[in-house]
């Protein structure tokens, strides 16, 4: 399953704020990470943090779009909706 997930680098510490909706009303994941965004640093924090909170090993996880932008879509290995709302609260 894709999630979608907005990274803000030098966040403090790592952790998710919640969803919200882009300007089409699709829902993605806020996610603070304290990794600067250099080299692959922020992506890799993020890929750890999102495994770490969907109880998955991080090889589940891969970015499949985004790679150096602020709004990336992860795929999550075996992952359902459900998995998404009790590690993250339910969508917007």
């Amino acid at each position: 399953m894709r999630l979608p997930v907005r990274v803000t680098p030098k966040g403090g510490r790592d952790r998710a704020d919640g969803w919200a909706l882009d300007a089409e009303g699709r829902s993605y994941l806020k996610v603070r990470v304290s990794a600067v965004a250099a080299d692959g640093a922020a992506n890799a924090a993020l890929i750890a943090f999102l495994a770490k909170a969907l109880k998955r090993p991080r090889s589940a996880l891969r970015i499949v779009s985004g790679e150096t932008a602020r709004v990336k879509m992860i795929e999550v290995e075996g992952a359902t909706e459900g998995d998404f709302e009790v590690a993250f609260g339910p969508r917007a």
